[in-house]
């Protein structure tokens, strides 16, 4: 892509950055990162060992499901979250801050049906949750790892953009999909058959050394939510949108180091293709390669024009 064409990017992005006012007033320097991380896994991993979960509704069924943990009690026959195998714990690994996090999740329900879909982590959820906060509390005479709550929302009015909230939502949200809803005469509005899960986040995935809303600084997060909608989200308004230029298919579209190459990056010009407007680097944009002349609006992403290579037009520089 041209230096031209760079600079109009610069003013044509929004560039989406986490952010939340910290409640600490502390001067304690950044803590390192890996050594942080080696903290908060082991505490996840011991709270999965010593808690068990019960699933208060039917995961199978219509309605709402809720989860609650209880501590094991000394010489208890309930069989632990790391354990139990109704609900498997699944991992991911993420690569920040310089080092890889192994992030757990657990689905309660993929989520299904006729119009079922999965978000890219870049879109926006429609998503009710409840967030608990790992800690080191006291029993006895002995530390113990427990989780207390710092918010719930149960019904959702808007959509949260995965670019704008704590990062380990937009690895774990595109596991799951969206399920069915009818609106109901009351204009309220019922869901079936929903994605929901559970996500245990190391604070490096999380706020880190930033305090929001209760929660302690350098925190593991442990979040029990629904996917109810999703919308879709187009971040370089070239007419195509985010999802769709995902171009391995691994559900994520990332913006990767300088000199590592990006499966998502079709000209190799370092800008992945869901944030660069020209997405073959042939001075043309991708907005102007997609427009179909006999409407003056973009083909549907289905129908765009292929080259002679067989690619199509706004990913191939051999026509125009």
């Amino acid at each position: 892509m041209n230096n031209f064409l760079k600079s109009v990017l610069l003013v044509a992005i929004i560039v989406f950055v986490v952010s939340c006012s910290s409640d600490s007033t502390s001067t304690e320097p950044l803590r390192d990162y890996a050594t942080q991380y080696a903290t908060d896994i082991d505490n996840i991993e011991t709270f999965m060992k010593t808690h068990y979960m019960e699933v208060v509704n039917n995961p199978g069924g219509a309605d709402d499901q809720d989860v609650t943990y209880t501590k094991i009690p000394t010489g208890g026959a309930q069989v632990s979250i790391w354990d139990q195998t109704t609900y498997p714990v699944q991992t991911l690994l993420v690569d920040k801050n310089n080092i890889t996090y192994k992030l757990y999740y657990i689905q309660l329900r993929q989520g299904s049906g006729s119009n079922s879909k999965s978000p890219c982590n870049v879109d926006r959820v429609l998503t009710s949750y409840r967030g608990e906060y790992i800690y080191t509390g006291t029993e006895g005479t002995n530390d113990v790892i427990l989780a207390k709550q710092f918010e719930e929302l149960v019904n959702p009015q808007s959509y949260f953009n995965l670019t704008g909230v704590v990062s380990g939502w937009g690895e774990v949200f595109p596991k799951f999909k969206t399920g069915s809803y009818v609106g109901n005469a009351d204009g309220t509005v019922s869901y079936f058959d929903f994605g929901a899960g559970i996500m245990f986040l190391p604070s490096g995935l999380a706020y880190y050394s930033s305090g929001a809303g209760g929660i302690p600084s350098y925190s593991p997060l442990i979040f029990n939510f629904k996917l109810y909608e999703i919308s879709r989200t187009d971040l370089d308004g070239d007419g195509i949108d985010s999802y769709l230029e995902d171009l391995n298919g691994d559900g994520y579209v990332r913006t990767l180091a300088s000199g590592v190459v990006n499966p998502d990056d079709t000209d190799g010009d370092e800008i992945p293709d869901f944030l660069d407007i020209d997405d073959d680097g042939d001075y043309f944009t991708t907005k102007s390669e997609i427009n179909n002349p006999a409407t003056n609006n973009p083909f549907p992403f289905a129908d765009i024009p292929l080259c002679t290579d067989g690619k199509k037009k706004h990913l191939s520089n051999v026509c125009h």
